[in-house]
């Protein structure tokens, strides 16, 4: 599956949030992650996260799509992302 993680949290705990983050997927801009991830290290990486994060503080978004056919993606202004992962 194609995962875009988006997460805000505080500054106590975001490098934690980073470091597991950049274990699963590509890096794409502040607090921005996608890539294409399997269902094992999908739930892996929720729990990594829900284990650090503060739930009346933090906040996790994931979008998960099943294939990459119907999606596109466009970008503008600064790259500020990994440039290994371009499609």
């Amino acid at each position: 599956m194609f995962v875009i993680l988006v997460y805000d949290f505080n500054e106590k705990r975001v490098a934690k949030a980073l470091k597991i983050a950049r274990k699963y997927l590509h890096w794409v801009q502040n607090s921005v992650f996608e890539g294409e991830i399997s269902q094992a290290n999908y739930k892996k990486l929720k729990i990594e996260l829900q284990n650090i994060m503060n739930p009346d503080e933090d906040s996790v978004i994931f979008y998960t799509f099943r294939t990459q056919k119907y999606w596109l993606r466009e970008e503008f202004g600064l790259k500020k992302g990994d440039d290994e992962f371009i499609l």
